[in-house]
């Protein structure tokens, strides 16, 4: 996908590629599937039809409830969820859903949203944004293992500011879809049913 910088200038694109990609995603997760490491240069595009297809899953591990213990050495920096960042080793299908919400930010931006250069600085691209989570907006963060008390305390910017080319709905659902607290944060499935993707008509 990052080869294909053209489709960011083309709304009705954008939602074709998010739906095929949270398609992918919902699949994988319906059948206990974690892919773990989604970034555009793991999605395919077929020129000709604007088909997507999901690649690369060399990270992905199948999952069962409760959630497995996992190493949080997964996913690229910029794609990565912050209950990873945080060294969280419980962590499910969530994960997902935050890398493809910075996909979604970035094929609006046609740049990415928190191009960290190190975790601590990656954890600090997504506070400025959405705001330094505490106990009040994420329960239980100030318990994962490289959370610190002494981080600044961010507060959270309008989305609408960071992606300004984005329409209202869409705001919505990334809003949904980078939600901090991953217990709160959007599933594949029901983004799939969100009102900002109601008027995709046709989708390879």
């Amino acid at each position: 996908m990052d080869s294909c910088p053209e489709f960011g200038k083309d709304p009705r694109m954008i939602k074709t590629f998010l739906y095929q990609i949270l398609r992918g995603v919902a699949y994988c997760h319906s059948h206990r599937v974690l892919h773990r490491d989604l970034k555009p240069q793991n999605l395919l595009i077929d020129r000709r039809t604007n088909a997507l297809k999901l690649a690369d899953f060399g990270l992905a591990r199948a999952f069962g409830i409760p959630v497995r213990t996992f190493t949080h050495e997964v996913v690229t920096l910029w794609y990565r969820a912050p209950e990873i960042l945080l060294g969280s080793r419980h962590y499910s299908t969530p994960v997902d859903v935050w890398s493809v919400g910075c996909i979604f930010a970035e094929m609006v931006n046609q740049r990415p949203l928190f191009p960290g250069d190190s975790e601590i600085d990656e954890l600090f691209k997504i506070f400025r944004i959405l705001g330094t989570p505490n106990e009040d907006t994420w329960p239980g963060v100030t318990s994962l293992p490289d959370f610190k008390s002494s981080f600044p305390k961010w507060p959270a910017k309008d989305l609408a500011t960071v992606v300004p080319n984005l329409e209202s709905t869409g705001i919505d659902l990334l809003s949904k879809m980078l939600c901090m607290d991953p217990s709160k944060r959007i599933t594949a499935r029901s983004a799939l049913e969100h009102e900002y993707l109601k008027d995709i008509g046709f989708v390879p």
